[in-house]
């Protein structure tokens, strides 16, 4: 399950890869089939997403509306890194394929009520859907809410050298997504102190 938002989450998927260059767990339809599936429970509105198995042509959606998500996070957070070297679509382009990409499975809230539980409201899909609309939409919709919700504020960039993530500031301080960077940017600060 996810321990971020499920907007943040898609954008972490392209990462630093520890040997200077960039990796993508959703590379192939394997990356993006184990990412959904350990994320199903955060994807309510993809039916039966715990079994979902996705194609090349899924993985190419998802990887453009990762590209628009990012670009989405690097206009909100100047100076944001880039997600592999290739310039992002303009913003104009990623607002277009985010909110297509809610549209192509249009979803429903609903309520469930199970015994001795409090009621829970979800979304659902309103009607048949392909995989991999249904997947499009659900995050889509999730980085529509993320970038119009209060932890907009909190996104910030790694400025760690050759890092590539987002993170949300949980304390004053923080300014690196995780310890690893903080280490590798005090590294490269004192190594620029001593060839100086």
């Amino acid at each position: 399950m996810a321990a971020h938002p499920l907007a943040l989450d898609l954008a972490l998927t392209v990462r630093h890869d520890g040997h200077g260059g960039v990796a993508d767990d959703l590379r192939d339809p394997d990356g993006l089939t184990e990412w959904v599936r350990e994320r199903a429970a955060t994807l309510p509105a993809v039916p039966d997403a715990a079994r979902f198995t996705a194609d090349a042509g899924t993985a190419e959606a998802v990887r453009a509306l990762r590209a628009a998500v990012r670009a989405l996070f690097a206009r909100a957070v100047p100076g944001g890194p880039r997600p592999d070297g290739s310039e992002p679509p303009p913003g104009e382009t990623a607002l277009r394929r985010l909110n297509e990409a809610a549209a192509a499975a249009p979803a429903v809230p609903h309520l469930t009520w199970s015994e001795g539980a409090a009621p829970a409201a979800g979304w659902g899909p309103a009607g048949p859907a392909s995989p991999r609309d249904a997947l499009c939409a659900a995050l889509a919709r999730d980085a529509i809410a993320f970038l119009a919700g209060p932890d907009l504020a909190r996104l910030r960039a790694c400025h760690a050298p050759r890092c590539v993530r987002y993170f949300l500031k949980e304390h004053p301080r923080q300014e690196w997504c995780k310890p690893s960077c903080g280490n590798r940017a005090r590294v490269a600060r004192h190594h620029d102190r001593h060839r100086a």
